[in-house]
């Protein structure tokens, strides 16, 4: 099998994603089929050179999109997206000078970028038809998307030298479904029964389709005012690095999490953002640079709550950007009770 899969992504945006979907790729195509690292460049190696090569090798680039995946900066403030030796714009841009056909995969409700957020090398990328991949349909999305990569990774003799296409809509089979069968010839006195038979197994499928992608029930109401009582919380505050509060309002899936940690006044106000709902769970990323009289100036706080009981579970994610332009990631789990 050749032609492999590249999966681009950023770390700090899509890491639990883009290591699922490698999972789920490498039982499909297996490992050798599937790359998704540049980390690993060894020191010394010209990492440009180096990218170009494994895109170039590529048969399809799977770009991982999360809600940040735009906007998030390195430690100077400036946006990655416009830093040219920036790992996700160099494997992109060199995808589409190759003419690699490039796929969009969105993740956590993201949308596509507008032409006007990204650097000139990227801006066709905005045009690419996009895939889905939501927690409550995972395994049928990916299979739907394994489905279409067959094209591009294992083209049979009947589609090798048809057009490859870059777009894969995630609600469409993939693009190029096996040949009908010539089928024998029925007997007229069967025809009717035949045809209700099959009228029948339509309006089945119709439905089930239906069900499968549209059946996204919202969660349990999550809105109102939850606060952390626990005792790490309070080991957590003195050092000024924990939220406290959490005010939710809204209904169904539309919801907006207003957010306060512990800063010198107290509480520290996060300020409020619009949360991406995922089955159970609903998610918020808070850019902790962003609120006035945070000592986080280097921080992405990613806040996902979800029904517990009568309580509220929250797991804060946390990126810190590094003066030399890495990063560090820690996470915190807590069960916050219901507020004042």
């Amino acid at each position: 099998m050749g032609n492999p899969i590249f999966i681009s992504y950023r770390r700090d945006d899509t890491e639990g994603e883009a290591g699922r979907l490698f999972d789920d790729l490498t039982r499909e195509f297996e490992s050798k089929n599937v790359f998704m690292d540049v980390a690993g460049i060894r020191p010394g190696v010209d990492f440009v050179k180096a990218i170009e090569e494994n895109v170039a090798d590529c048969g399809v680039l799977l770009a991982i999109i999360g809600p940040a995946w735009a906007t998030i900066a390195n430690s100077t403030g400036q946006r990655r997206l416009d830093d040219p030796n920036d790992f996700v714009v160099l494997e992109i841009a060199s995808a589409l000078k190759r003419e690699v056909p490039v796929i969009p995969v969105l993740v956590h409700g993201a949308k596509m970028p507008a032409p006007d957020q990204l650097p000139e090398s990227l801006k066709s990328f905005s045009y690419r038809n996009s895939v889905e991949l939501s927690h409550a349909r995972w395994n049928s999305d990916v299979q739907l998307l394994i489905e279409a990569l067959t094209t591009y990774v294992a083209p049979s003799k009947a589609t090798a030298q048809e057009p490859v296409h870059a777009t894969v809509p995630v609600q469409l089979p993939a693009p190029h479904p096996p040949s009908a069968i010539e089928k024998p010839a029925v007997k007229r006195s069967f025809l009717p029964l035949i045809a209700g038979i099959g009228a029948v197994a339509v309006i089945a499928l119709a439905a089930v389709i239906y069900l499968v992608v549209h059946h996204n029930p919202a969660p349990p109401s999550m809105v109102g005012t939850w606060k952390d009582t626990s005792h790490k919380a309070e080991k957590a505050e003195k050092a000024g690095d924990t939220l406290s509060l959490l005010v939710i309002s809204g209904s169904g899936n539309n919801l907006s999490i207003h957010a306060f940690g512990s800063c010198d006044p107290n509480p520290c106000d996060w300020g409020t953002q619009s949360a991406v709902v995922n089955g159970q769970a609903a998610t918020a990323t808070f850019n902790l640079a962003d609120q006035s009289g945070s000592p986080d100036t280097n921080r992405v706080a990613s806040v996902q709550v979800s029904p517990s009981g009568s309580n509220l579970d929250v797991l804060v994610r946390n990126t810190f950007m590094e003066q030399g332009g890495g990063s560090r990631s820690n996470k915190a789990h807590r069960i916050f009770v219901p507020g004042p």
